[in-house]
């Protein structure tokens, strides 16, 4: 019947849609959720305790104060021999608490500056000071006795994060997001429930998209692997590739269990749909032992007229 092949053409339709558009809109939601200064800060308060990150803080800060030294005192013959104590009194640093709430602050005012830039029409370079930090290793020196300790200068050494020259472009990219990240899921729902609702076959049909739901999942699990190498292989000289890594992995770990929620939740949906199947199958009438066969029904004979 054409109204039977038009449903399940419509049917067919949504359902692809839908598939389509589950791991974007997976990926949408995790990129607005990370626009929320909160739930970034929470997200990175746990790297303050990851080595990786703690080292490349320790060369950061430590050659800070280094050249802040070189350039200010005229201490460049002992320069090679402070260096130990200044990278010693950074890790130490590094260990305390002081440290981790130095690093959420520090976090808190990196993001508010990104949401700041990539809302206005600001085309400056987002940098984040490191000046606190240094102020709070030169008080650790000067209390382990360190030649010349009191004599660092506390520079304001600032740190980009976001360079001005891709502001435009993720600036675009950002507005895109905000409206994204909450009807792309939408959609996505709501195409999957109107294919399934349309289908002839509704069980056949939320196998399909079951399954290319979790087929959305495992693609969106790869690109995130993908992601992750093609990142660490961009990063300019100088950068840690183990703590870019720790922050990168940080920042997906959300998106992450996302993509995995997707491929189990539609391979376990898919596998409930077909065990619902062969449950239902009509069972053949057993036949016992000896007994004829059942031959067709016969035929009505003529009626006799009653008299």
């Amino acid at each position: 019947m054409p109204s039977r092949r038009l449903r399940s053409a419509l049917s067919a339709v949504l359902i692809t849609l839908s598939c389509l558009l589950a791991p974007f809109g997976a990926l949408a939601a995790w990129a607005y959720g990370l626009a929320d200064t909160g739930r970034y800060v929470t997200t990175m308060a746990p790297l303050a305790a990851d080595p990786a990150v703690r080292e490349a803080v320790v060369d950061t800060v430590g050659d800070g104060i280094l050249r802040a030294v070189g350039e200010h005192l005229d201490v460049r013959p002992i320069r090679g021999s402070v260096r130990p104590f200044v990278h010693d009194a950074v890790r130490s640093f590094t260990q305390t608490r002081a440290f981790r709430l130095a690093w959420d602050t520090g976090n808190r005012v990196t993001h508010d500056a990104v949401l700041r830039a990539l809302r206005e029409a600001d085309e400056r370079t987002v940098t984040v000071d490191l000046a606190p930090v240094a102020a709070q290793v030169k008080r650790q020196l000067a209390h382990d006795h360190v030649p010349l300790a009191a004599r660092i200068p506390v520079e304001h050494t600032a740190v980009a994060v976001l360079p001005a020259g891709r502001l435009t472009t993720l600036r675009k990219g950002f507005h895109v997001l905000e409206v994204a990240g909450f009807w792309l899921p939408v959609a996505a729902v709501a195409f999957a429930v109107g294919g399934i609702a349309l289908a002839v076959h509704r069980r056949r049909a939320v196998a399909a998209t079951a399954l290319g739901t979790a087929l959305g999942g495992a693609l969106l699990a790869l690109a995130l692997s993908v992601g992750r190498g093609l990142t660490l292989a961009d990063l300019p000289p100088g950068v840690s590739h183990p703590a870019a890594g720790a922050v990168y992995d940080a920042l997906t770990g959300t998106l992450r269990t996302a993509a995995w929620l997707l491929l189990g939740l539609g391979l376990a949906v898919a596998l409930l749909a077909w065990l619902t199947r062969c449950l239902r199958l009509p069972r053949p009438a057993r036949v016992r032992r000896g007994s004829p066969a059942p031959g067709p029904a016969p035929a009505p004979g003529p009626t006799r007229a009653r008299a």
